[in-house]
């Protein structure tokens, strides 16, 4: 069974600044010469579809909306409902970003079922610089609401032996959001490969007792039905739940660093 697992494809990619850097710590992070790979086109397309659909969706909005639009209006309040009931009615400018940030991950993950793009969910690059948006967006919110000494405290909380952790486990948490989306889908997609290859050498054997001529004709009938029911769970219920985890994660750290104004907190008591 002749079977290669390889990362996207390097489309271009800029000589200079490729061997500037080679052999360097940035090559732990990925080469910085490759300027457009698989991942690349697939996040552009990605961008493309979002925003098609967006003018599609918004166009001719009326007072007696039709099915589009009760759909669209439908998925709207939803969006804003969860991040209300997760983050409350007072982070609700914060709803745009997530339902963004989960339809980019959706479409990210469901655009490798093509024959023509790759996940970009897949390249733990793409994950890594949400994860990134997200800690930063904590870090900006910390500071903004409590104060940038209140937020340097934070670290030595609840005592001050526990500073070294509470580094490793601000650094971990982005590193966390972002293994654990891409590992996911990108799991998937090794594991499914392999059984897709497996499965056309059992069919290979399958009809190895036939006359070479006779067997070039039967079709690998093994390969029908097991990988589209591991594509239906992969590449869209765990590409859904995923996308659902890591928005969810996302509100719930922004959150923290974002609580109610005290007049709210009185008027709920």
């Amino acid at each position: 069974m002749d079977l290669s697992v390889n990362g996207p494809k390097v489309y271009v990619r800029i000589e200079k600044l490729y061997q500037r850097f080679a052999g360097t710590m940035v090559d732990m992070f990925g080469n910085l010469g490759n300027l457009i790979t698989q991942t690349t086109v697939s996040l552009f397309a990605v961008t493309i579809i979002l925003i098609i659909l967006g003018l599609v969706a918004s166009r001719n909005l009326r007072k007696r909306p039709g099915k589009l639009q009760v759909v669209t209006e439908k998925l709207v309040n939803m969006l804003y409902g969860l991040v209300a009931d997760t983050m409350g009615k007072h982070n609700l400018h914060f709803a745009p970003y997530i339902g963004t940030l989960f339809l980019c991950s959706i479409f990210g993950s469901l655009i490798g079922t093509t024959a023509i793009f790759r996940s970009s969910t897949g390249d733990l690059s793409v994950t890594l610089a949400w994860a990134l948006v997200t800690t930063g967006m904590v870090w900006y919110n910390n500071i903004k609401n409590f104060g940038f000494k209140a937020w340097l405290k934070g670290f030595t909380e609840p005592i001050v032996f526990m500073t070294p952790m509470n580094i490793v486990s601000e650094i971990a948490q982005p590193l966390s959001m972002a293994f654990r989306h891409f590992g996911n889908v990108a799991g998937g997609s090794v594991l499914t490969s392999l059984i897709y290859a497996a499965l056309a050498v059992a069919s290979k054997l399958l009809f190895g007792w036939l006359p070479a001529a006779v067997a070039s004709l039967c079709p690998p009938i093994l390969q029908a039905g097991i990988p589209a029911f591991l594509s239906l769970y992969f590449d869209f219920f765990s590409a859904f739940v995923q996308a659902f985890v890591f928005c969810l994660l996302t509100m719930v750290y922004v959150a923290g660093a974002c609580p109610p104004p005290e007049e709210e907190v009185k008027s709920e008591k």
